[in-house]
């Protein structure tokens, strides 16, 4: 009895787990939709209709669409197949996949197109079959003998826009051409640069003092405020004046030693006002003294007759110095790699720039 017993709840067991596997098979199945629709289901010979492929399914489910080639039944050809498209449904959990297929037929019939079959995790799902009727062209058949002849070539005529480009670009490539023949020839020539330099004419000693003075004295905040910069400045000129005219060194001279040298090659008359001028700038410089204002016009004065005293007035016959000079410099290394690098940069642009004119010219006219 025990037996028995044990033998009914072992067969109990194993047919509750049967239905519970074909329960979740069959929810599993409800849970994929396979539909397919075609846009037009009647055509005439060489129109296109479009074939629509739709999967709903879990969004952890895995899909393997029909592998189609170029025939989806014989007579039915396959021109394109688009990309799937895939739309996320309830928050992610469910996906809709879209295959569109592009169909076309050459024989008039009425053809049956299968089911499309899929696969979601191993397991097969089709989709209903479709129909879809093809007609021949419409034949007059009242009139069999009559038909229309060749029609006769028109001459399409050439507008502004058809070859603007191509003319634009010619021209384009006859500047670059000119341009690397120009380049070209200065790399081969490797003439040298020309540089012309200005060079003002060198004035004589005592005019460029008289300048300097004429400029210290337009200065009168000078001579009141800075009486040391002024006395500097002043003698600093009489110190270059007396170098040009004379030749010795007197920027690197004291005071006194500059008249001792004057008094071996100048009269005592001349420099006798320019001693008061030196003793008073030494003065002034180190023993901080402040000179009334007609002192310091006075020894302005001083100098300038110092100047005029001694000046030499230079030859009105003699050959003017040159106001512009002419450099030349060979092209540096640098300047020929730049030159050969333009050229190649050009050349490759007329190689492109040709191309582009041939191939309008081809499509164009042939």
């Amino acid at each position: 009895m025990k037996i028995v017993d044990y033998s009914k709840k072992f067969l109990r067991i194993w047919v509750c787990a049967g239905v519970l596997i074909a329960a979740a098979a069959q929810a599993q199945a409800q849970n994929v939709t396979v539909d397919a629709s075609i846009d037009s289901l009647q055509l005439l010979i060489g129109e296109q209709a479009k074939v629509k492929l739709e999967i709903s399914m879990d969004a952890k489910q895995k899909l393997q669409l029909p592998f189609l080639r170029d025939t989806l039944v014989k007579g039915v050809e396959i021109l394109d197949i688009a990309k799937p498209d895939t739309q996320m449904l309830n928050d992610g959990k469910r996906m809709l996949i879209k295959q569109e297929y592009t169909i076309t037929s050459f024989d008039s019939a009425l053809y049956y197109l299968p089911p499309f079959e899929v696969m979601v995790n191993g397991e097969p799902y089709r989709s209903k079959a479709l129909a879809v009727k093809v007609y021949s062209i419409p034949v007059d058949t009242l009139n069999p003998d009559q038909f229309f002849g060749p029609k006769t070539v028109r001459e399409v005529p050439i507008t502004w826009e058809d070859v603007s480009t191509i003319v634009w670009l010619t021209l384009l490539m006859l500047a670059l051409g000119g341009l690397g023949y120009y380049l070209f020839v200065r790399y081969r020539d490797n003439k040298p640069i020309i540089k012309k330099i200005k060079i003002e004419p060198k004035l004589p000693p005592h005019q460029q003092a008289l300048q300097e003075i004429e400029r210290i004295k337009g200065d009168k905040t000078l001579r009141t405020a800075d009486p040391k910069t002024y006395y500097t400045e002043l003698t600093d000129v009489l110190r270059t004046y007396m170098e040009d005219r004379f030749g010795f060194n007197a920027m690197e001279m004291t005071s006194s030693e500059i008249i001792d040298k004057l008094q071996e090659i100048n009269d005592q008359e001349s420099i006798k006002d320019l001693m008061f001028l030196f003793q008073t700038a030494d003065l002034v410089k180190f023993a901080k003294h402040s000179p009334l204002m007609n002192e310091n016009d006075m020894n302005l004065v001083n100098a300038v007759d110092f100047i005029n005293k001694t000046k030499v007035e230079p030859d009105p016959n003699a050959k003017p110095e040159p106001t512009e000079i002419t450099v030349e410099e060979k092209r540096s290394k640098q300047g020929r790699i730049i030159l050969l690098c333009s050229m190649g940069v050009i050349t490759i642009a007329i190689v492109v720039i040709l191309y582009k004119v041939l191939s309008g010219v081809y499509n164009l006219w042939f």
